[in-house]
């Protein structure tokens, strides 16, 4: 067994459509969908959607670093989202679905900073790439129904990412499905 667990913390618009690929690497010992960043203790879906709290929807994820090591989280993570977006992601608009990366500690930031500055620079996307790098703030897990939602209503799932615009982009942008 590694000898530590870490946490990761991602917003990437819709947090159901951030689960499923992280879920599917080894290392991952879990994928909580839920709501950091904002002011208000303990927020509800319906609260954060509202955008009064100031949260965004996000994964809180915990892994073995020496068998999926942050740095190809975050690798992972600008696969998943439109970096050059500030309202939202895709079809899904307003501050709760904007994209951020909550570091933990100095190594993690550190690590985040340069992987954004590569992305900057590799001439991916025309557009700058905003997706702002944060400190880790009291993380709240989402309510029951949203966690693991891919596996308990993939039909569903599917639809969504599909009809949101996100898988569409991400074939057009790396090549995924």
């Amino acid at each position: 067994m590694p000898e530590a667990a870490e946490l990761a913390t991602f917003a990437g618009g819709c947090f159901w459509c951030m689960v499923k690929p992280f879920h599917e690497q080894p290392g991952i010992e879990s994928v909580i969908s839920g709501y950091t960043g904002g002011h208000k203790p303990n927020p509800t879906y319906r609260e954060v959607c509202s955008d009064t709290t100031g949260h965004f929807e996000a994964v809180q994820i915990t892994f073995y670093p020496e068998i999926y090591p942050y740095e190809q989280l975050v690798e992972l993570f600008w696969k998943l989202i439109d970096p050059t977006d500030a309202g939202g992601q895709f079809g899904d608009r307003g501050d709760s679905y904007r994209t951020a990366i909550f570091y933990h500690n100095e190594e993690q930031r550190e690590t985040a900073e340069r992987s954004k500055a590569r992305l900057e620079v590799s001439g991916k996307f025309s557009s700058p790439i905003v997706t702002p790098i944060l400190p880790a703030k009291e993380f709240y897990p989402a309510e029951e129904y949203h966690q693991d939602y891919y596996q308990k209503n993939p039909a569903h799932y599917e639809a969504y990412r599909h009809g949101s615009g996100r898988a569409g982009f991400l074939e057009r942008k790396w090549g995924s499905k």
